[in-house]
């Protein structure tokens, strides 16, 4: 059985004015003793374990793990390899924001098994990256890349946000330019969203965050697919672009709805079987986290089966994602019935539409369905 595993780094220096993921700055948990619940883990977790399993993707994400020694990283990709069995040639990303890294640490990622690094760029504007609550400057952003360059990475993704407050196409246009002209192996460009609880939020809803309109925020979309396709890179998923072999193996993973283990403080897994499905969510607070483990208990929260509806849901919400779209076949043969069974008139007005389109046994989001994806989603809810 093939399982991929997500482990949760959830310190930071500082809070992204942005950022509802779960992380906190300036804890005072020693990372060391972090690591040393989250081996815990691993080794519960194999014990549960009821077929052998291999790991063909590891992911470090956060917060921010590149806060983490290279030694520490070291130790988690060790326990994996022993614990659970990577894959000969595993895709090992590790999240890494500038302003945390240098040469001698980026070449300890590498020694230590890190194989593709996610550098979180967001923009290459100082005012931007000011307004967003980063710590890094866009000179220590194209430092860190050339470092990582000079480290041995031979495969970085790069984030950027557009639809920023007071952005421009023109200040989005020239992102772009500069991130294609480090040529990174892979892009990812997100619209900005402002989520609940967030500083952005609040300020939103005080009437004192102006993003672009919505024309705007399309144009943008718009303009990315055509400059990052013009520079080569295939548009395999709505906000990800990628060179020839270099797509993101794991996060294809979530979008397929294949098996994933998450580890840490808050870290989401999912395994498509028994029947449905099966979800649970680890405790989010680090220290009630590590107290689980400490007596040797798993962190497991809100544990869910999945339903045979929510189970069709995500099939097309997720795999619509991507650009090929999902198979029909694959459909039938997971839950006994076709989409048109299953959605009776809604699918029939989304291919008349041209929000969807069929090509042989694929169903797709069509280019102007992609600008509009999550109407398009809400249909399968």
């Amino acid at each position: 059985m093939d399982i991929s595993i997500y482990i949760h780094f959830p310190f930071c220096l500082k809070k992204c004015l942005y950022c509802d993921f779960n992380s906190l700055a300036y804890s005072r948990i020693p990372p060391g003793e972090y690591v040393a619940a989250l081996l815990r883990e691993m080794e519960l977790r194999t014990a549960r374990l009821a077929l052998p399993v291999t790991v063909p993707t590891l992911y470090l994400g956060g917060g921010t793990p590149s806060l983490m020694a290279p030694e520490l990283v070291g130790r988690i990709i060790d326990a994996a390899d022993k614990l659970f069995g990577l894959e000969r040639d595993a895709e090992i990303t590790l999240e890494a924001n500038p302003g945390t890294l240098s040469l001698d640490r980026l070449a300890g990622y590498r020694t230590a098994g890190v194989t593709r690094l996610s550098l979180g760029v967001q923009s290459f504007n100082d005012e931007q990256l000011i307004r967003l609550g980063r710590i890094h400057s866009a000179r220590e952003a194209k430092e860190s890349y050339d470092s990582a360059r000079a480290a041995g990475f031979a495969n970085i993704g790069m984030d950027l946000i557009h639809s920023l407050p007071g952005e421009t196409a023109a200040i989005w246009r020239t992102d772009l330019s500069m991130a294609v002209a480090l040529g990174p192996e892979h892009i990812s460009a997100y619209d900005l969203t402002v989520e609940e609880g967030t500083p952005f939020h609040i300020l939103r809803s005080a009437g004192r965050l102006h993003l672009p309109d919505e024309d705007e925020a399309t144009d943008m979309f718009q303009d990315t697919a055509l400059r990052l396709g013009a520079a080569g890179y295939e548009h395999y998923e709505i906000s990800n672009f990628a060179r020839a072999g270099f797509r993101s193996r794991h996060n294809q993973v979530y979008w397929r709805r294949g098996a994933y283990l998450g580890l840490g403080a808050g870290a989401h897994s999912f395994f498509p079987s028994p029947d449905f499905g099966v979800r649970w969510r680890n405790a989010e607070n680090p220290e009630r986290y590590m107290e689980f483990l400490a007596q040797e208990l798993l962190p497991e929260e809100e544990l869910t089966a999945v339903s045979q509806r929510e189970a069709m849901a995500e099939f097309f919400f997720l795999g619509l994602r991507m650009r090929e779209g999902v198979a029909v076949e694959a459909f039938l043969r997971s839950f006994g019935i076709s989409p048109e069974e299953a959605y009776p008139g809604e699918m029939a007005k989304l291919l008349s539409s041209g929000l969807l389109e069929r090509e042989g046994d694929w169903l797709r989001l069509s280019k102007r369905g992609m600008m509009v994806a999550n109407q398009v989603f809400m249909r399968f809810l």
